[in-house]
């Protein structure tokens, strides 16, 4: 009897854990409420202000696993909220897990609509795992990109294998 306690106690917890864990990322209507957002900031206050904002601890822009990161249509990153030591870098050539995601980010942001989607790999965070991820770019008026990428559901991913 004190057996099966402990593995059912294991068990929830596991399950918890992993329930918390799938309410800790955002989806990709999120995703993209938030590059939309972005540009909208990027619009009325500048750049400089935006990025700022876009890294701000507490923030509308830092949640769950979401953030925001901008692109000019050369391929030099210009504010990255999570990894600030790529800006300034061109990224046109990266291309560590199969995909050259920002030249096509530039591609999807040079479109008559300036905004779309963009599937690539990526690892999931705390993981070595590669799964699919999607980003939502979109251009604002100061004619560079803003991106925020979201994990694709398992199950989803799964399916476009």
């Amino acid at each position: 009897m004190k057996f099966a306690k402990t593995v059912l106690t294991t068990s929830l917890l596991a399950f918890s854990m992993t329930a918390f864990a799938a309410d800790e990322m955002a989806t990709p209507e999120e995703a993209q409420a938030m590059s939309e957002a972005a540009a909208v900031l990027v619009n009325e206050k500048g750049d400089a202000a935006a990025f700022e904002e876009f890294s701000k601890e507490g923030g509308d822009f830092l949640k769950k696993d979401l953030y925001v990161f901008c692109m000019d249509l050369e391929g030099k990153m210009l504010s990255h909220a999570k990894k600030p030591a790529l800006v300034g870098k061109n990224l046109l050539d990266y291309d560590k897990y199969g995909d050259k995601l920002f030249v096509d980010m530039i591609e999807v942001a040079k479109n008559e609509e300036g905004k779309g989607w963009v599937d690539y790999k990526w690892p999931r965070p705390g993981s070595e795992e590669i799964t699919e991820k999607t980003s939502y770019v979109m251009k604002n008026e100061k004619d560079f990109f803003c991106g925020v990428g979201a994990y694709k559901p398992e199950e989803k991913a799964a399916e476009s294998k």
